[in-house]
């Protein structure tokens, strides 16, 4: 594992302790320095005679601090906070303040949640960070030779005041690895870079050390009218120069040269290397160019180097006014924000001149109050990337779609200049969200648009906050939960009916239709939720009910097919549909049942929904709390791990269950996602009703969002309204100037909707098939690119035949 690999650095430690030596004399903070510093600490304690047991450790084995795993408490997730408690038992009280964030005093509450007996550190004084500003460079000098941080000092009052201004953590990106004479790879964690260390490389017996590190903004000589970065500048570090063979960086960047004769004649894609930060730069010629792909053979190795990958013209020849003229440039942003939403917080929105969009990101300039704060490291909350033909102006919006929160409109709107695009640095807007009121704290949906103020181009896609700090949301709802005690004493207790939910069985899947295919059908550009299959293949049918959904260019009727454990649908008049007896060969298409509940929900791993909402509607409907933690993994929990205000009834206790998930999904975004893990375990207890109201909510509330002010158009082919109809719909939703704001007009169209849905009452597949029918029919389909909405009729046309294999008729009978 990365996490465990040990670093052993070769650092001579004994002259840090001789020069650390000599700074006593002169150093005034040294009686309060040694106290306290693990690194001087015996030093300190000859002069003192402090008891032996506190020598320092990198005495004893002067390597310990290259060894320490990544994977360390949560309490610890600042760069500069090695936990010392583990190392020398007998620590000072003032460690405990050392570069704490707001988020890592959140991140103890939640740990006293669920760790109730494990120890927090002591309080921390506003001295404390004085002396840590006093120590600064005696404390450096051991610890921090090969490692760069970020650090504030800050005022503990102002991070009291104003949660979520306060994370200080190390923000370089890097990885080290160790090694041998057999070679191997190393790529930087979250990016497509790499580098490649043939067998051979250094002698048996010998190791390398390779390390990896971006640096977001490229050096400017790289970027003018001749050339233009497409990569970070990537700082590559050996530890062995005594090597036979070269080593390979591949990069993947951020464009390609277009296929027309000038621009392949006229630009390259090139690498750019020093032995220095600040450069000079010279090209390389060792370079192998594979489409967005390149692979650079680096033969004149040294322990520090710096590459960069860029876009190269040989000449500017009109109409191209610059290198850009040549090339298809894919742009990345990025939008971060605190680990935590609080009441008033900061999005930040921010352009990248390469792909690598960091999972974190130090923001230096943030102002509160009108005074500058110190350096924040804000988290990535969503990303997207789009074509930019050419360098120019941008027009950036962020506007909530929760009534509960608000962007100023004098903030909504920001420019990015083309000068600054052109300098392929990183550009920053930011973006200040308050709440309004005091209503009630929760995570919600914004809408991010990027304007190209000198052509028709608008691109637009959605960001989800984080939730709610967890000491800000207890302290919130504390008074809800008195009164909701008061009315439970009062009332008298309600029957909660006795369900007994089925035991999930994961085994074959029954099937008693299948479908011989009659042609080949392979798309060079693939389509989510459309199978692909060669003529002759024998594919089970999922049911014999069809859907009608848009494919390539058409509407088309489908059946809902498994093919080589694959899901999706296959086109009717495509296939001969047989009985299960005329079968020959069926082992292409068996599936588990475990597999089909994993892919008919992966529609949910793309929809918006209402946290809120869903909570609500699940601790309304399910009825045994220990059913459902079972599924969800929690199997473990018991009634002694509620607290007094989820033990009165099963609805709360059920939501504590969804709750203790959603934060267990917040805290592994990468891995895990909350609606998807959710609609998985409620198909394996049988709740498809309460998922069909899921689905059906989640897919209105999306549709709205994707439609804007395509919304009326919709209307017109679903509802036939008329003009004044739809105005009325939009009324409560206009500003000041009687006008549906672009960025809210999803609203209108979710209220549309859901009056719409509501006529069919229970008939949540007939909603679901109309939609879809529908959003075919207009003018320019967004089913054409959003297929979720196919995903749920296929899943929904899957239900009855899951009931079917999953949940014997004995066990239901019992």
């Amino acid at each position: 594992d990365a996490g465990e690999s040990k670093l052993n650095l070769d650092i001579d430690w004994s002259g840090v302790f001789k020069h650390a030596q000599t700074v006593s004399k002169t150093n005034p903070f040294w009686n309060e320095l040694s106290g306290s510093n693990p690194f001087v600490h015996d030093i300190a304690a000859s002069n003192r005679n402090k008891n032996n047991k506190c020598l320092s450790i990198l005495k004893e084995k002067p390597y310990f601090f290259s060894e320490v795993s990544s994977n360390r408490d949560s309490l610890d997730s600042s760069g500069d906070e090695l936990d010392i408690d583990c190392l020398l038992r007998k620590t000072s009280a003032r460690r405990s303040g050392r570069s704490k964030s707001v988020s890592d005093f959140l991140d103890i509450v939640d740990n006293r949640r669920f760790n109730p007996h494990k120890t927090t550190p002591q309080k921390t004084t506003a001295s404390d960070m004085m002396w840590l500003q006093n120590d600064r460079e005696a404390y450096k000098m051991a610890w921090l030779s090969h490692r760069q941080l970020t650090r504030s000092c800050l005022d503990l009052e102002a991070m009291s005041r104003s949660p979520g201004w306060a994370q200080t953590q190390a923000t370089d990106i890097h990885v080290v690895c160790k090694l041998n004479h057999e070679g191997g790879s190393v790529q930087l964690p979250d990016s497509d870079i790499n580098i490649h260390v043939p067998v051979g490389h250094v002698l048996p017996g010998e190791f390398q050390e390779v390390g990896l590190k971006a640096i977001l903004n490229p050096p400017l000589s790289c970027n003018n009218a001749m050339s233009s970065t497409v990569s970070p500048l990537i700082e590559l570090t050996l530890s062995n120069l005594n090597t036979s063979k070269a080593i390979f960086l591949e990069v993947k960047v951020a464009a390609k040269v277009k296929n027309d004769p000038l621009s392949q004649v006229m630009s390259d894609i090139v690498c750019f290397f020093s032995l220095h930060k600040e450069g000079p730069f010279k090209k390389l010629e060792n370079c192998y160019i594979y489409q967005d792909t390149i692979q650079v053979k680096l033969t004149d190795l040294s322990h520090v180097m710096y590459a960069v990958i860029a876009i190269q013209a040989n000449k500017i020849q009109p109409p191209a006014t610059n290198v850009w003229d040549y090339v298809h440039r894919t742009v990345s942003v990025g939008v971060y924000g605190p680990k935590y939403i609080h009441p008033s917080f900061t999005a930040v929105f921010t352009v990248f001149g390469h792909n690598y969009i960091p999972g974190k990101l130090t923001i230096c300039d943030i102002k509160k109050g009108g005074k500058n704060m110190p350096p924040v490291v804000f988290q990535l909350w969503g990303k997207h990337t789009f074509l930019l033909e050419k360098p120019q102006d941008l027009n950036i919006s962020l506007v909530s779609c929760d009534p509960d929160f608000e962007v100023k409109m004098e903030d909504q709107s920001k420019n990015i200049k083309e000068e600054e695009l052109k300098t392929g640095k990183m550009v920053h807007q930011q973006f200040p969200f308050s709440l309004l009121g005091c209503r009630e704290m929760h995570f919600f949906v914004f809408l991010v648009q990027i304007k190209v103020l000198k052509s028709s181009q608008v691109t637009q896609f959605h960001v989800t906050t984080p939730d709610p700090a967890p000491k800000l949301s207890g302290i919130i709802n504390r008074p809800k939960r008195l009164q909701n005690r008061k009315e439970i004493k009062s009332a008298p207790w309600l029957l909660i009916p006795t369900v007994k939910y089925p035991k999930f069985q994961d085994k074959a899947l029954s099937v008693n239709t299948y479908g011989v295919a009659l042609k080949t059908v392979l798309r060079q550009n693939k389509i989510d939720y459309l199978l692909e299959y060669f003529k002759g293949d024998t594919i089970a049918l999922l049911g014999e009910d069809k859907v009608k959904a848009i494919g390539q260019t058409k509407i088309k009727e489908w059946y809902v097919g498994v093919l080589r454990r694959k899901i999706g649908l296959v086109h009717c008049k495509n296939i001969k549909v047989i009985s299960k007896e005329q079968a020959m060969d069926t082992a292409d298409s068996e599936l588990t049942t475990r597999n089909l509940v994993e892919q008919i929900a992966l529609p949910f791993k793309k929809l918006t929904y209402i946290y809120a909402v869903v909570l609500s509607t699940v601790s309304e409907s399910v009825y045994d709390w220990r059913a459902l933690a079972e599924v969800l993994g929690y199997s473990h929990m018991s009634l002694d791990d509620f607290n007094e205000a989820h033990v009165d009834k099963e609805s709360e206790r059920v939501a504590h269950v969804v709750k203790r998930m959603k934060q267990d999904c917040h805290a592994n975004k990468k891995k895990r996602l909350f609606l998807y893990e959710l609609i998985v375990a409620l198909l394996k207890i049988d709740c498809q009703g309460l998922v069909a109201r899921l689905t059906q909510d989640t897919i209105i509330l999306t549709s709205a969002v994707k439609l804007g002010k395509n919304w009326r158009e919709l209307a017109e082919k679903l509802a036939r309204l008329t003009k004044q109809q739809i105005e009325a719909y939009e009324v409560p939703h206009q500003g000041k100037n009687g006008v549906v704001a672009l960025e809210m007009m999803w609203k209108p169209a979710y209220d549309f909707l859901y009056t719409w849905a509501a006529h069919y009452g229970d008939g949540y597949r007939d909603v679901l098939q109309d939609l879809q029918s529908a959003l075919d029919k207009m003018k320019n389909p967004v089913t054409k690119q959003w297929r979720e909405l196919t995903g749920t009729l296929i899943l929904v046309n899957c239900m009855e035949v899951l009931r079917a294999s999953t949940f014997s008729k004995m066990e239901e009978e019992e």
